[in-house]
């Protein structure tokens, strides 16, 4: 008996697949990288913050390590812990969360958990908060009811 049009394909494609494979692995051994001198292998950054493969002119100015490292610490931001207001705009109590409408910034909607409150809240509750910012957005703290 005879193999049917699908089985010869199949086989005619696993054949192919072995023979790229095989032609792969020779052109790996032929074209070997391993044999590179460390000066071919090294990239160097230009007065851009552009990586390019040659090295900087001798009379560049360089910047040490040590003050690259408190640059780096100049840039990250400081927490936010200026106190907000705003209105309560959801609250679910049987599952303990809610959103507050914040007064600033386009009035954007945050979060918070009954875990946060200082003082129990109700929508339409006019409170103040920190806010802090967090992988899924920001979260509202300390969340304290304005009378």
């Amino acid at each position: 008996m005879g193999e049917t049009f699908s089985k010869k394909e199949k086989n005619n494609k696993k054949a192919k697949a072995k023979l790229d494979k095989a032609e792969k692995r020779e052109y790996r051994k032929t074209n070997n990288d391993k044999g590179k001198s460390l000066e071919e292998m090294l990239a160097f950054v230009d007065e851009n913050g552009n990586l390019t493969p040659f090295a900087p002119k001798a009379g560049t100015d360089s910047i040490p390590l040590h003050e690259l490292a408190a640059m780096a610490k100049v840039k990250q931001r400081p927490p936010e812990e200026a106190t907000r207001t705003g209105f309560v705009s959801f609250f679910n109590s049987t599952k303990g969360f809610g959103f507050i409408t914040d007064d600033i910034n386009s009035r954007e909607s945050i979060f918070f958990h009954t875990n946060q409150l200082l003082q129990p809240v109700k929508e339409k509750d006019r409170v103040s908060f920190t806010r802090e910012r967090t992988p899924r957005g920001f979260n509202a703290l300390n969340v304290k009811k304005i009378d």
